[in-house]
């Protein structure tokens, strides 16, 4: 089946309701995309969990090797790694508790999308979170 995301209206609602979001990929370098995307959406009010082992803390927060490190609920689970590591991170995804897998813009990967959306998640890909947010405020 091919790639298909939510509705712009349907991402709107489910950005409203999120609170905490896990960034895959999070760099502690400022020009990097990860840090500024992730940086802008901490300071709209989300509270954002660094997943990078080759990181120590990014945005003052302590960062984690893996999203099994994680305690509690995920609202969304914002991928910030080459397409082709999405199925690795899709099957890691599916073992915790999250409702959202984001993919960032430029990346997609269609085994990753079927395995998530036949067990019943919602899954957005090759969209930027941050201009979504801006879309839909």
């Amino acid at each position: 089946m091919a790639i298909e995301n939510p509705s712009r209206e349907a991402i709107g609602i489910l950005l409203k309701k999120a609170k905490r979001i896990a960034v895959v990929g999070l760099s502690d370098n400022p020009n990097r995309t990860s840090y500024m995307v992730s940086e802008a959406m901490q300071k709209s009010g989300y509270e954002i969990i660094p997943v990078n082992p080759a990181v120590i803390e990014v945005l003052g927060v302590k960062a984690v090797s893996s999203l099994k490190e994680i305690e509690g609920h995920i609202d969304i689970v914002n991928v910030f790694r080459r397409s082709e590591f999405l199925p690795e991170i899709a099957k890691e995804f599916d073992e915790i508790d999250s409702d959202i897998f984001w993919a960032q813009l430029g990346v997609e990967n269609q085994e990753a999308y079927d395995f998530l959306n036949e067990k019943g998640y919602t899954v957005i890909m090759d969209r930027c979170i941050k201009v979504e947010h801006a879309l839909t405020r």
